[in-house]
């Protein structure tokens, strides 16, 4: 099982749009999908009720409370046949239940927005991470994705040169578009769509898709194979 963790401190980076994309992709690729929500807001809770039963499955763990009668850790047990479990991190998580994720995560994916704050935000958070989270003693691969960046917004070399210094791969970048709430009204994820109505949206997936199948090698050392193979490991 590879569990990946969807996190960043500050709100507004799209966390549940990846979370939620991720889940769909690997469910649509076969594999035993697990969704975790512990964003006390619920949006992927929320994505999950709205997914037809003509959609593949997705198993939905909601990480947010304790149910009576259930200890936290009947609660968060995910199904034996998991192959892919997708996290979805609040914002500002931090002490025990950032250390209760990390403990069985095996790769973190950071969104970011391209502004500057986000930016300030986001590589403080990622030096805390890796200085008090204590990330790569773990073993733990971390990545960071532009996500919500308008058309011909240029990548903030600033951000670049940071995560170089920290050999942490900047994987790809994803364009806001209309396609992500076409998708979510329906809990579906961009891979569900029509090929033909979301090129662009695979186009730029397929570089975190291919990181994500094999996270210790940069992602420009990674074979330029076709959609959904990688996700099953094909």
């Amino acid at each position: 099982m590879q569990t990946i963790l969807v996190l960043n401190s500050k709100g507004g980076s799209g966390k549940t749009t990846l979370a939620t994309n991720l889940a769909s992709l690997y469910s649509a690729g076969g594999l035993n999908t697990v969704l975790m929500d512990y964003d006390p807001q619920g949006s992927s809770l929320q994505w999950h009720k709205l997914r037809g039963d003509e959609l593949p499955p997705i198993h939905l763990i909601d990480a947010t409370r304790i149910h009576q009668g259930q200890t936290r850790t009947w609660q968060l047990a995910v199904p034996a046949n998991t192959e892919r479990l997708v996290i979805d991190a609040p914002a500002g998580v931090n002490g025990s239940s950032l250390q209760e994720m990390l403990r069985r995560t095996d790769v973190i994916v950071i969104p970011v927005t391209p502004s500057p704050i986000d930016i300030h935000a986001t590589s403080d958070f990622i030096r805390d991470l890796l200085l008090i989270g204590k990330v790569r003693s773990l073993g733990v691969h971390v990545g960071v994705v532009a996500n919500r960046v308008r058309r011909n917004t240029p990548l903030y070399a600033p951000l670049q040169r940071f995560l170089s210094s920290l050999k942490i791969p900047f994987v790809t970048s994803l364009t806001d578009t209309e396609n992500y709430i076409k998708a979510a009204e329906s809990g579906r994820g961009i891979f569900e769509l029509s090929s033909d109505e979301a090129i662009l949206e695979r186009e730029q997936w397929l570089p975190l898709v291919r990181w994500l199948a094999c996270p210790e090698a940069p992602p420009r050392q990674l074979p330029d194979l076709p959609s959904l193979s990688l996700v099953s490991g094909g």
